[in-house]
């Protein structure tokens, strides 16, 4: 299951992890996100080996949407190494979603 974090932990389990992680910038208001959840759920049992998911509140915390330019939800960012590697907009199947994910690991 993608596990929500808040600003105050994105340095430490996004940014410093081992492994590339998943984030999700959705709001609770928002319909597609609503639709990726059981997705990122379902991509984070499956593919738990190869990558962490998260996700996180724009509306809780606007200032880590802004600093990644956060424009439309729902809104998945891939890091590498602390750094984005991959900005996907839009909600998608869990196939299309990793086949993304996957060309850029």
């Amino acid at each position: 299951m993608a596990q929500i974090i808040h600003q105050n932990e994105f340095e430490e389990k996004v940014l410093k992890a081992d492994k590339p992680v998943l984030v999700d910038f959705y709001a609770d208001w928002c319909g597609p996100c609503k639709m990726m959840i059981p997705v990122l759920d379902q991509l984070s049992g499956e593919k738990a080996d190869q990558i962490e998911i998260y996700k996180i509140n724009v509306d809780e915390n606007p200032d880590v949407a802004k600093q990644y330019r956060v424009m439309s939800i729902p809104n998945m960012i891939l890091f590498k190494d602390g750094e984005a590697a991959l900005n996907i907009v839009g909600a998608m199947s869990k196939n299309d979603l990793w086949k993304k994910v996957e060309g850029a690991l």
